[in-house]
């Protein structure tokens, strides 16, 4: 069989894992924004048998001979080609997945669907006991996750490595630490300004305005479409927990949430939200129905572009905050410099989302080490919202008031995405090392975002980074976009230069 027959068979194969997948993702974000509470243990079975479609399709020991073939042939051509990208990843996939048994795949989904409703109902009610059982048994799936993937000394590594390939606890708390002192630093010299100046406290004041949720969706909406969401092939819900999903890059949905006296909430996650859609619909239509997808550090990397380089900037508010006043009413006698001040006020907080971009880092680097803990056998569930407090008072300065607004605040848990939460903290840090390769490649993209023009700058990084999809590892990426090995001096530069001018700093 030629290489090109050989290729179009694995289309075929791939076509169908995507189409499942997708089909998942539909039920999954439908539980989410529309589905009857009711529903749950229908919706459970639906997507553990979806699963176990997947798990199938993907781990034929056919596909994974079709896939070896094709390595072995393309990697003797010497080039590194997208069809060896692409069979690079899709067979990572298939070796990965044949090490873990249908019958945890099918647990694992199924728990998620139910942990999820049980997630819900705790933190409304803040009773974080009615959640514990849930809890207990996806770290304990993790941990057999884990044993069945294999890793070298610390079975965290496993499960880090299945959210963004390439990654290790020890690569990326290495990163991390040398971030941390820093971050600290910062957030020190600003308090020490702000106690100076009791400006910045009535700054970061002004936001918190009652505004009705119609008015912040109508509002939030335009800034998706502002920064460049496509609606023609996406829609905006309403959900506990802000996220986005997607059938295919044809077809991507981004949700948000509402706090009535706290307009930023809103209007940030849906900007960030935007990030993540607009990566997923400007993927290269030769990827579609190929079922691998990017790292989710790198997915963060575009989220936090939109909601905090462009979203927060200057220049964005520049173009926008007279669109603002005349649809919010409510920040009519807030200048334009109150507004840029109260979005980026840095303030110690309980709640991740809603976290400045200084201190936000400290949230990450708490769940990154309470995740780490309890899968080395260091914590126990029940353990969870006494660390996760202890936690808050040591890198915060501030303890929760309730588990809703602690242990309990983030949906990750529930779904089994244990080892999601560093994606966060890298993604933003690669984020600013991607603006630095924008502005080399358009000189003016400054100026660009003052007139509310993105689409140069869109253009950019969907040719360099959203089109590519899952080809590259997120290492990879961040060299492939901007040239350089990713650091995170861009990070603190950024974060410095930014925050210095704000809070006046020597």
């Amino acid at each position: 069989m030629s290489q090109t027959a050989k290729f179009d068979q694995l289309r075929v194969r791939a076509a169908r894992i995507a189409d499942l997948t997708g089909t998942a993702s539909l039920l999954s974000w439908d539980q989410e924004t529309l589905m009857p509470t009711g529903g749950t243990e229908s919706r459970a079975h639906q997507r553990g048998t979806l699963a176990a479609l997947i798990h199938e399709y993907y781990t034929d020991p056919a596909l994974g001979d079709l896939l070896r073939e094709l390595r072995d042939e393309l990697s003797a051509d010497g080039a590194t080609t997208d069809d060896a990208l692409i069979v690079r990843a899709m067979l990572r996939q298939h070796e990965q997945r044949t090490k873990i048994p249908a019958e945890l795949v099918v647990k694992r989904t199924e728990l998620s669907t139910r942990a999820r409703e049980a997630w819900k109902a705790a933190r409304k009610a803040n009773d974080f006991n009615q959640f514990l059982p849930f809890l207990t048994e996806q770290f304990e799936l993790a941990g057999e996750l884990a044993g069945h993937l294999g890793y070298d000394s610390n079975p965290y590594d496993a499960l880090l490595d299945q959210f963004e390939p390439g990654t290790n606890f020890e690569w990326i708390d290495t990163r991390f630490r040398a971030i941390k002192p820093k971050l600290q630093d910062l957030t020190r010299r600003i308090a020490d300004a702000q106690a100076a100046d009791s400006s910045h406290a009535d700054a970061a004041r002004a936001v918190y305005r009652d505004v009705p949720a119609e008015r912040q969706l109508a509002f939030s909406r335009s800034m998706a479409e502002a920064v460049g969401y496509d609606f023609t092939h996406g829609r905006m819900d309403r959900s506990a927990h802000p996220f986005t999903s997607g059938a295919s890059y044809l077809d991507v949905r981004i949700t948000t949430r509402v706090q009535e006296n706290y307009f930023p909430s809103c209007l940030f996650a849906v900007i960030h939200e935007a990030g993540h859609g607009m990566h997923g619909q400007h993927l290269s239509p030769a990827l579609y129905r190929f079922p691998f997808r990017y790292g989710l550090a790198l997915a963060e990397s575009q989220s936090r572009f939109y909601e905090n380089i462009i979203g927060r900037s200057r220049a964005y508010w520049d173009r926008y905050y007279g669109d603002l006043q005349k649809t919010v009413p409510e920040f009519a006698d807030v200048s334009p410099e109150i507004w840029y001040r109260a979005i980026n006020a840095v303030h110690p907080s309980l709640i991740r989302v809603e976290a400045d971009e200084v201190t936000y880092g400290m949230h990450i680097m708490l769940r990154f080490e309470i995740e780490n803990a309890v899968i080395n056998g260091g914590l126990k569930a029940e353990d969870l919202p006494d660390a996760w407090n202890d936690a808050m008072k040591n890198y915060l300065g501030v303890t929760p008031d309730s588990d809703a607004n602690g242990v309990l605040q983030d949906i990750h848990w529930s779904q089994g995405a244990i080892g999601y939460f560093p994606d966060y903290l890298l993604g933003s840090m690669l984020s600013s090392q991607l603006w630095d390769a924008v502005e080399l490649a358009i000189p003016d993209a400054g100026r660009q975002v003052r007139r509310g023009d993105l689409r140069e700058i869109n253009r950019w990084m969907a040719d360099t980074v959203q089109g590519e999809g899952g080809k590259f590892t997120f290492a990879e990426m961040a060299e492939h976009a901007t040239g350089a090995e990713f650091s995170s001096d861009p990070y603190l530069s950024y974060l410095t230069e930014k925050y210095h001018e704000i809070y006046h700093l020597a």
